[in-house]
């Protein structure tokens, strides 16, 4: 039986992204597949296309959901409705229910209830929230960046694609794709889908078990269409951009039946997928670095080995990749045990 120590890896701080490169093309990209792992750039993606592929993207949009409330800083993460989130705070512990926070624009929010894993619940007093969060928010940057957002980040922690407001961090994988990139992975013939999986906190929360069947993953809101789905089931191969787009492929294939590859859905998820799953939307993956003893670095072991990972990944520490969600990426082929 696997344990959370299992998954992890002496990672250098220095090789820990803070910002991104001036180019989002030009990062590097790590191959793995079971006969070992090739140094390539991004750009070299479209070489390991072919026609028939389809090429599955996320297109949600990442909120500036990160804001200042007398003298808190809160972050949201999930939306009950259009007034409710929930919401994580530096200050937990010094908030009570019932309390009434007044954001920098005059906005306030109620705290509705509490949780030690989802945070506070908050009730917004106004119209719009995303309309404040717009004025007021700021780019929700994943805390081992250690450093607060900048201007440039409000284009650069959004994919190029992006459309429905919905997440609290980027789905990074996207964030290496041009235009002109995308254009060209339909000259080669292969498709282009863009689903949706709106990006919650159990994206980077840590694993607090040792026993892997006693975490409990963050539910996340993703759609997949009746004609998105005709299409990815028809595919030759299915290639996954980021594994906020593999679980909710992964999720849309426990509704499948006929020999489909995932059905149709609309609805929220928390797929926990640790080695021994057997995968079945999903045969190939782009997808960045993650952290030790993440879910992600579970997932990409669930994927290609957890053996081949941690070598794939002493490899990357070694030809220093940048890693995490402004880092380099690598590119990974399902083993089939």
């Amino acid at each position: 039986m696997l344990h959370t120590s299992d998954f992890d890896f002496e990672l250098p701080t220095e090789l820990i992204a803070s910002h991104p490169l001036e180019r989002r093309d030009a990062s590097r990209m790590l191959v793995v597949r079971d006969s070992g792992v090739e140094d390539k750039h991004i750009r070299d993606f479209l070489d390991y296309l072919r026609p028939g592929d389809v090429v599955v993207f996320n297109n949600s949009r990442v909120i500036p959901a990160r804001f200042d409330a007398d003298g808190h800083e809160i972050t949201l993460h999930t939306a009950l409705d259009d007034k409710n989130w929930w919401g994580l705070c530096k200050k937990f512990n010094k908030i009570n229910i019932g309390d009434i926070l007044t954001m920098t624009d005059g906005t306030t929010i109620t705290v509705v209830d509490k949780d030690d894993e989802s945070g506070l619940l908050l009730r917004f007093n106004c119209d719009n929230v995303f309309d404040v969060l717009g004025r007021i928010g700021k780019m929700p940057l994943p805390p081992y960046m250690k450093r607060e957002a900048e201007i440039a980040d409000q284009t650069r922690y959004q994919t190029v694609y992006a459309d429905p407001l919905g997440s609290m961090a980027a789905p990074t994988a996207g964030l290496h794709f041009t235009p002109e990139l995308m254009a060209e992975i339909e000259n080669r013939g292969a498709k282009i889908v863009k689903i949706t999986l709106h990006v919650g906190a159990g994206t980077w929360m840590p694993v607090k078990t040792e026993n892997l069947s006693e975490h409990k993953m963050h539910s996340e809101w993703c759609c997949i269409t009746p004609e998105q789905a005709d299409i990815i089931n028809n595919a030759t191969r299915v290639i996954a951009v980021g594994t906020t787009t593999l679980r909710t492929l992964e999720s849309a294939a426990r509704n499948a039946t006929g020999g489909a590859r995932v059905a149709p859905i609309c609805r929220t998820t928390d797929i926990f997928i640790t080695p021994g799953y057997k995968f079945r939307a999903v045969d190939v993956l782009l997808t960045n670095f993650h952290l030790p003893k993440s879910t992600l670095f579970m997932l990409v072991s669930a994927f290609s080995g957890l053996d081949e990972m941690k070598a794939a990944y002493a490899h990357a520490v070694a030809e220093k990749y940048r890693f995490f969600s402004y880092g380099d990426c690598c590119l990974l082929f399902r083993k089939d045990t």
